[in-house]
């Protein structure tokens, strides 16, 4: 799948936008519009991005997961090279290298909280000007569908492609909307 990101002043506009692009055939999973205005997204019924995705929690909690990997193997290697696992064991070791990895991770997602999205740094500016930014994930045989939609929208401008959301994600997300929808 491959994203594509547009960049729009109207929301009145894109939630027609996203009715003609659920008409084509792709699904809510697939369209997100990501604007400082949430009330106003809410308003329009359309499908925004959640709060914590607006933030860099994932990236930073792996970066966190690197920096702990690396700070648990060394505490290891203190405890290896100074030798103090002869006098007592390695339980000790072992128990600080889960502590300091564990730390590292969790401080690592607490950064990330205060971070935009690294995907969406590039649109910072567009968003404080009121600007919203619509962005679609579309396999290869929906790339005609997204244009023709495109087209008839020519207040909605191009902003650039990025990497999508993988399709098994966008199938079980759609799966289980069907799903709560259908439930009692």
């Amino acid at each position: 799948m491959k994203r594509h990101y547009f960049i729009s002043n109207d929301l009145d506009d894109l939630e027609l936008v996203e009715h003609d692009l659920q008409e084509a055939g792709l699904v809510k999973p697939q369209i997100h519009v990501l604007s400082e205005d949430d009330a106003g997204v809410e308003m329009h019924h359309l499908h925004e991005v959640e709060a914590v995705l607006k933030k860099d929690v994932v990236h930073g909690t792996e970066l966190g997961a690197v920096v702990g990997i690396i700070g648990a193997a060394a505490v290891l290697a203190i405890f290896w090279f100074t030798g103090i696992t002869e006098t007592y064991t390695w339980v000790p070791a072992i128990f600080l290298a889960v502590v300091v990895l564990g730390f590292c991770t969790w401080e690592g997602g607490l950064i990330g909280i205060g971070e935009t999205h690294t995907d969406f740094r590039r649109f910072e500016d567009d968003l404080r000007a009121g600007r919203h930014v619509l962005f679609v994930d579309v396999d290869a045989n929906q790339e005609d569908a997204l244009q023709a939609v495109v087209k008839r929208h020519p207040d909605l401008k191009p902003a650039g492609d990025g990497s999508s959301t993988p399709g098994w994600v966008v199938s079980l997300q759609q799966k289980w909307a069907n799903f709560m929808s259908t439930a009692p």
